[in-house]
C-alpha cells in the first residue's frame, strides 16, 4: 500500500507536469497514468490485492478526495452568487441529464434490441456528469476570475452537483424496473427531491454545528479542517447506511457545509479553504489516478461503434439540453456554448456504478459496461481539454481588483 501511494505521488506529479508542459489539463496525464498502472495495465497499484478488493480500495480513496474538492466547492460560492444563478441553476441540474439520459434509452433500444428496464439502466449511467472533472476546473477558472461578471462558474458548480442526483436515482429506478436492487419507479422518483432537501438540511444543520464547536472550542485551522473533514466523511457514510430507506444526497449536503460557513463566517472559511487547497494538491492524484486505473480499455473497446454512437448522440442532446436551460438567462451565446462544454465530462458514477448491472446479472450488463468505460475514456479528456483551451476565449475575466 505504501508502494502504491508511493507511485501514484511521484509518477502522478511528473505526470501532470508533463501535460501542463504542453499546455493540456494535467488531470489527464495522471489518468493515463491510471490506466497504465491499474489492473487493467501494469497492475502496479494494489498487486497484492484481488480485483474486488481494488475496486473497494479504489472507490473509498476516490470517494476521499472528492469530498475534499466538494468542500472546497461549498465553501467558494457565495449566497449572492447563488441568487444570481438560482433559477438557471435548477433548470440545468436536470433537463440536459434528463434529455441525454432518454435520447441514450431510446437508442440503446433499437441499437441493441434492449428492453425498456435495461436501457434505461444505461441512459442514466452514461448522464452523469462527473464532478470530479468539473469541480476542479470551475475552482481553477473562479481564482483567475474568468466568467466572473455573471457567475458562470458558480452556475455550472451548482448545477452539475444536483445533475448526478438525478442520474443516480433514475438509474436506480430503472435498475429496480429490471429486478434488480429498488422499489417501484414512482417511490424510486420521489426519492429524487426527498434527497435533494435532506442533503441540503443536514449539510445546512452540520454547518451551523461546525460553527458553534469552532466557537466554543478554541482549535488550530488544522484541527478545524481534520473536524470538518471527520463530519464529511461521516455524513457520506450515514447516506451509505440509510440511504435505501431515506434518500439522502450526501455530496450536495457537503458543498453545503462549506457553503453556510463561508455566508456565516467568511474569515473562518478562508483558512479552511485554504489549508483544503492544499490538501487538493495530494487527493487530485489520487482522484484521477484512480479514475484512470477504473478504465479497462479492453471492455470499452467491445463497445465498438454502436458504443461511440450512443456516446456522441446523448452528448449532443445534453448539449441541446444546456442551451434551452440557458434560454432567458443574460448570458451571450459565447458563455452559453462554455457551460454546454463544462457539462460534457464523464468519470465519477460511471466509474462507480457502471458495473452493477453485471453484477446483478441482468441481460446486456457487459454491454453497460462497456458503454459506460467507454464514455469516461471519450468525454472526460474532451471535455477537460474544451473547459480548459475555450475560457480564456468564451468568457470575460474579472479582475481581482474589480472585484475588491
Amino acid at each position: 500500500m505504501i508502494l502504491t501511494i508511493a507511485l501514484m505521488i511521484i509518477l502522478g506529479l511528473a505526470s501532470n507536469r508533463l501535460l501542463e508542459k504542453i499546455r493540456l489539463p494535467g488531470l489527464l496525464g495522471m489518468i493515463l497514468l491510471g490506466i497504465l498502472l491499474g489492473p487493467y495495465g501494469l497492475d502496479l497499484l494494489f498487486p497484492t490485492f484481488d480485483l474486488n478488493t481494488q475496486s473497494l480500495l479504489s472507490g473509498e480513496l476516490r470517494m476521499i478526495a472528492l469530498i475534499i474538492i466538494l468542500l472546497r466547492a461549498g465553501l467558494g460560492i457565495h449566497k449572492e452568487a447563488i441568487r444570481k444563478v438560482g433559477g438557471i441553476a435548477i433548470r440545468m441540474s436536470f433537463i440536459p441529464c434528463l434529455m441525454e439520459g432518454f435520447a441514450i434509452m431510446v437508442l440503446a433500444m433499437w441499437l441493441f434490441d434492449f428492453p425498456l428496464a435495461t436501457a434505461g439502466m444505461l441512459g442514466f449511467i452514461i448522464a452523469a456528469v462527473s464532478p470530479a472533472v468539473i469541480v476542479p476546473q470551475m475552482l481553477d477558472l473562479i481564482g483567475k476570475g474568468w466568467g466572473k461578471d455573471k457567475e458562470i462558474p458558480t452556475l455550472i458548480l451548482s448545477s452539475a452537483s444536483i445533475d448526478d442526483i438525478f442520474a443516480i436515482t433514475l438509474f436506480g429506478a430503472f435498475l429496480g424496473l429490471a429486478g434488480g436492487a429498488g422499489g417501484s419507479f414512482g417511490i424510486q422518483l420521489l426519492r429524487i427531491p426527498l434527497s435533494i432537501v435532506l442533503g441540503i438540511g443536514l449539510g445546512l444543520i452540520l454547518g451551523a454545528l461546525l460553527l458553534y464547536l469552532y466557537h466554543k472550542i478554541e482549535m488550530r485551522n488544522t484541527e478545524k479542517v481534520m473536524l470538518l473533514l471527520g463530519v464529511s466523511f461521516f455524513f457520506r457514510e450515514l447516506e451509505t447506511a440509510v440511504g435505501h430507506l431515506i434518500p439522502i444526497a450526501s455530496l450536495l449536503g457537503i458543498m453545503t457545509i462549506g457553503f453556510i460557513m463561508l455566508n456565516r463566517k467568511p474569515e473562518i472559511s478562508l483558512e479552511l479553504s485554504s489549508k483544503l487547497a492544499k490538501l487538493w494538491v495530494f487527493a487530485q492524484i489520487l482522484l484521477f489516478v484512480l479514475i484512470g486505473a477504473s478504465v479497462n480499455i479492453q471492455v470499452a473497446l467491445d463497445s465498438g461503434l454502436k458504443g461511440l454512437l450512443i456516446i456522441l448522440v446523448g452528448l449532443c442532446f445534453r448539449t441541446l439540453g444546456v442551451l434551452l436551460s440557458l434560454m432567458g438567462s443574460e448570458l451571450n451565446t459565447k458563455e452559453r456554448t462554455f457551460c454546454a462544454f463544462s457539462f460534457l465530462p464523464k468519470a465519477t458514477v460511471q466509474a462507480a456504478i457502471g458495473a452493477i448491472p453485471l453484477a446483478y446479472g441482468i441481460a446486456g450488463g457487459e454491454i453497460i459496461l462497456a458503454v459506460a468505460v467507454l464514455s469516461i475514456l471519450v468525454s472526460a479528456p474532451l471535455g477537460a481539454l474544451l473547459i480548459r483551451k475555450t475560457a480564456p476565449i468564451l468568457l470575460n475575466r474579472k479582475q481581482k481588483e474589480d472585484s475588491a
